[in-house]
């Protein structure tokens, strides 16, 4: 039988289904409600017209630390990345009634090496409110991720409508080709999206200024390295010399980071 890994290469994603429970999803909501109050809406069309986006969530919603780092999504991005793996976003996406499809596209688009070629990032999308085909679920092209050059897909009305219920999550490779689908429902649709990259690539969001020091070094060690507070052999993220986390935490450690840091930072 085909393991959740086997059929993310495979197909180039896979949904887990309710890992969620309706305590979390409450306590997101509460969390996200003051910011999604019409301010901060999408700026052109592929970020939609009839959406709102936030990003900056874990300075704003702490409860988003839960989906960042899930151990059912980080315990397959660990077999898909290199060790020492960044977050390379974290938004929230509010569709309201009348949103448009976004045009398809891949995660990965900024690596520039040719394709068909290895995934450098992962992206998640976690459902806070049920997907479904007419409030704008994400879409996937199976097999996408296999595909030989730019992947420029035009006008195509044959994507898999990831269908599933509050607090699943569908994981995809930032090679897999998708777009978030058409709301023609009455009501909203809210997704949240903490996606992953190599540990040598930029990450879109700047995570070491947009989430205060004092808020980055309340979350577990394992979600401050995510953030950026680690160092990639031999010496790839360094602060004046020294390892990232002594900024948060001057007693910090290198036996503290454990195996994914360097052995010679906890020198100086």
């Amino acid at each position: 039988m085909a393991t959740e890994l086997d059929r993310l290469r495979d197909e180039g994603y896979v949904v887990l289904p309710e890992v969620l429970p309706a305590e979390s999803l409450a306590r997101i909501r509460e969390q996200l409600d003051p910011y999604l109050q019409g301010e901060y809406p999408g700026r052109n069309d592929f970020e939609g017209h009839r959406s709102e986006r936030v990003y900056a969530l874990l300075d704003k919603a702490p409860a988003i630390a839960e989906l960042v780092g899930h151990s059912r999504t980080l315990g397959l991005i660990d077999q898909l990345l290199e060790p020492n793996y960044l977050l390379s976003a974290c938004l929230a996406i509010l569709l309201h009634p009348g949103e448009t499809a976004q045009r398809w596209h891949h995660d990965d688009a900024f690596v520039t090496l040719p394709r068909p070629r290895e995934s450098y990032s992962v992206s998640t999308i976690w459902a806070i409110d049920d997907f479904t085909a007419d409030n704008g679920a994400t879409e996937v092209l199976p097999g996408s991720h296999r595909w030989d050059g730019a992947p420029i897909v035009g006008d195509r009305d044959d994507g898999v409508v990831v269908e599933m219920p509050a607090g699943s999550v569908v994981v995809f490779l930032g090679t897999t080709v998708h777009r978030g689908g058409a709301n023609r429902s009455a009501g909203r649709r809210l997704a949240i999206t903490p996606q992953y990259c190599a540990p040598w690539a930029r990450p879109q969001e700047t995570f070491t200024l947009s989430v205060r020091p004092s808020m980055a070094a309340s979350y577990p060690q394992r979600l401050r390295e995510l953030l950026g507070y680690s160092i990639h052999p031999p010496f790839m993220g360094h602060v004046d010399g020294r390892h990232p986390g002594k900024r948060l935490d001057p007693a910090f450690t290198d036996a503290a980071a454990g195996p994914r840091s360097a052995e010679f930072w906890n020198d100086r």
